[in-house]
């Protein structure tokens, strides 16, 4: 028996924190590129991290899952993984390398989607590496920029986020390769489908997802 789709619905808390999160990024970019208010960008930053672990939380204690909260919560995770270290890079505080290794991964995890497509399929499970690496990064987005500070614990900070960013980022392309190898192996044992039957089988992200 296949597991039933999650409920067609819109207003659940788990939705209404993942649109909140949505409606920050640009209050972020302004606050930060603009206003020069870093004490306000990290804690717009902490309260993403700290809202994208409670929706997944709240969506399986409430049963508040729904099918617009599978698209919505990964969605703005991926805007977040790709607009935050674009901001920092723009500010100064992020190097661009670090940026662009980012972006390429997610490019070429955006790639194999055709070819996941066409046996039917929208995307492979969750992995733990994946939700690891996302988690380490959003932590330490907000600790590199509590480093600015001119202080001697600022410093220290700044040192526990690196280490967070770059765990992250052997993590995020760690994750990738394996999704990589799932992708091989999907394409050579599933058959691809006539293009009228080339429809998502599934909604979930290959890095992403309620916790």
């Amino acid at each position: 028996m296949e597991p039933l789709p999650p409920p067609d619905r819109v207003l659940t808390v788990p939705n209404a924190l993942s649109a909140l999160r949505l409606a920050l990024i640009p209050v972020f970019v302004y606050v930060l590129l603009v206003a020069h208010a870093n004490a306000l960008a990290v804690a717009i930053l902490m309260f993403s991290g700290a809202s994208d672990w409670a929706d997944g939380k709240i969506a399986r204690l409430l049963d508040q899952s729904s099918r617009l909260g599978v698209l919505l919560d990964p969605a703005v995770d991926r805007l977040y993984m790709v607009s935050v270290p674009i901001v920092l890079a723009l500010s100064g505080i992020m190097p661009w390398w670090f940026v662009l290794v980012l972006l390429a991964r997610d490019g070429l995890l955006a790639a194999t989607l055709p070819w996941l497509r066409s046996r039917g399929l929208s995307a492979l499970p969750v992995t733990y590496v994946g939700k690891a690496a996302t988690f380490a990064l959003m932590a330490g987005f907000p600790l590199v920029l509590l480093g600015t500070w001119d202080a001697l614990w600022s410093r220290v900070v700044w040192a526990c986020g690196w280490a967070f960013l770059v765990w992250g980022m052997y993590m995020y392309l760690w994750a990738f390769v394996l999704y990589a190898v799932q992708v091989v192996l999907v394409v050579r044992r599933m058959p691809r489908l006539a293009p009228h039957l080339q429809q998502p089988a599934t909604q979930e992200s290959g890095d992403h997802g309620r916790d």
